[in-house]
């Protein structure tokens, strides 16, 4: 008697460790609230697998455009904010709803149209000129209008052409409200100039006759930088591995594995941690 119950109880005791252990193992993930360009450009899926077999920590991501990740991170919505839009972040921060923020890596934006070319911009290194000439020739733009890292930056470029392209909206200029990729599909099935960054224009496949027209322009810069959610403002904010995954981002190996990536032999992101 003594030693069936004696059994009953070790089996019981195992029983309750392996259900720990399993839920231990469903709860060991993070959630990345990120722009949609770490995703579209694949770089997720080479980089994730690399850091998930070092840790054993899956990362799920959110990928949206930059502006409703963050809204998404200030409402508890992920342990960390990975996106391109600085100043955004930097307010992230400050309002205390960020711990702090890291540069992680950059690359740059560029302008993609059709060969056709009916503004007379390729080549050109000017993106504001560039604009400018765009809306002179009331060519057809397409804006991503969702809010995004790129559509913020887009925004700036018209403000410094002194230009405000809303009031072009539903004529040559028109706001898709999507993300990158459906927003280059629209463009080159209207023939629409389009500012993209320059690491999901390499990925996209459905080019066409459309290839880059504007870049080098040094205003053309894109970094991106990396928070962690502050797990004083959401408790169930999962800190220390969110943070085990930025310093992975921001550590040598993290650094080099950015760089490594590359689609059809060109270097999509160039790490610059530090």
């Amino acid at each position: 008697m003594i030693r069936r119950t004696f059994l009953a109880l070790a089996a019981a005791l195992a029983m309750t460790a392996f259900a720990g252990q399993v839920t231990f193992a469903q709860d060991k993930f993070i959630i990345v609230q990120s722009t949609t360009s770490t995703q579209n450009s694949g770089l997720f899926d080479y980089l994730l697998p690399i850091f998930t077999d070092k840790t054993g920590i899956e990362v799920r991501v959110v990928a949206v455009g930059t502006g409703q990740a963050i809204k998404n991170a200030a409402n508890g919505d992920g342990d960390v904010l990975f996106v391109h839009s600085k100043p955004s972040e930097e307010k992230f921060v400050a309002d205390g709803l960020g711990v702090s923020r890291a540069d992680v890596m950059y690359n740059d934006f560029v302008i993609v149209g059709p060969t056709s070319d009916p503004a007379g911009v390729a080549g050109s290194e000017d993106v504001v000129a560039s604009l400018k000439k765009i809306a002179e020739a009331k060519a057809p733009f397409a804006s991503r209008g969702d809010d995004s890292g790129t559509h913020k930056a887009e925004l700036r470029l018209w403000k410094a052409a002194g230009i405000d392209p809303s009031e072009a909206s539903g004529d040559w200029y028109s706001e898709t409200g999507s993300g990158m990729g459906a927003t280059l599909n629209a463009g080159t099935g209207m023939g629409a100039y389009v500012l993209t960054d320059r690491a999901t224009w390499i990925s996209f496949g459905n080019k066409g006759d459309f290839e880059v027209l504007v870049e080098g322009d040094p205003v053309l810069f894109n970094q991106y930088g990396v928070i962690l959610v502050n797990p004083q403002v959401h408790e169930h904010v999962k800190a220390e591995m969110g943070q085990e995954f930025i310093d992975w981002l921001l550590s040598d190996e993290g650094q080099s594995a950015i760089a490594d990536y590359k689609v059809d032999g060109q270097q999509l992101f160039f790490p610059n941690a530090g």
